[in-house]
């Protein structure tokens, strides 16, 4: 069976380097060695600091926040779905130290924001107009499978095990659970957080645009 190419990516740039116009997104090392980053082809042999300028263009409504207590490992993994739907902003609620190996570098190009407390949290979307809206299977939870995600909201995610702190359920304007069906009272947090950002994709994304990309 194929299992694909044996290195991600591109060599180094064949023929003369880009020039003129638009020739500013490319990064010289990048030209010059190859690009093995894990980008889509659109933004080969660009910079980061030119991917991250291009992916603020379009950025969805939509923010993440992560409670970290307790130094969850599924906080790398949550960033690299928000970049992958490309959320508008992360935020990192607790301990500012996180795990970013499952971020898989992506936390580079998305705009990452610690605050100590939830309080500092809400103060931070208040002024953007922003509702928050927890994720956890609490009594009164609304379904996420008939809710109607507002277009500007955060979805917050607690740790893994204990789910959203006192503090936040009392901050979520709503919480909303999402179906099972097993014998596991709770899936993985980083599951969880897949699922909604994709939920809030598919009601307010355009799918139909040029840059959606289907890995």
């Amino acid at each position: 069976m194929p299992h694909g190419p044996e290195e991600v990516g591109v060599g180094p740039w064949e023929g003369p380097w880009p020039t003129g116009p638009g020739s500013e997104v490319y990064d010289a090392e990048l030209l010059a060695h190859g690009d093995r980053r894990n980008v889509v082809d659109r933004y080969r042999y660009w910079s980061l600091e030119a991917i991250r300028a291009d992916l603020d263009l379009r950025r969805h409504d939509f923010h993440v926040a992560i409670e970290n207590w307790q130094h969850d490992f599924n906080i790398g993994t949550i960033v690299r779905s928000a970049n992958a739907f490309l959320a508008a902003q992360v935020h990192i609620v607790g301990h500012r130290r996180w795990n970013r190996r499952g971020a898989m570098v992506t936390d580079r190009y998305q705009h990452v924001h610690h605050h100590p407390t939830v309080e500092d949290l809400l103060a931070h979307l208040a002024a953007q107009e922003v509702v928050l809206w927890g994720v956890d299977n609490l009594p009164g939870s609304l379904a996420l499978e008939t809710a109607r995600l507002p277009r500007r909201v955060c979805l917050l995610f607690g740790q893994e095990g204990p789910g959203l702190s006192p503090e936040a359920r009392a901050a979520c304007d709503a919480t909303f659970s999402i179906a099972q069906f097993g014998s596991t009272r709770s899936i993985n947090a980083s599951a969880a957080a897949a699922i909604a950002m994709h939920t809030w994709v598919v009601q307010h994304a355009d799918l139909a645009a040029d840059l959606t990309w289907r890995g």
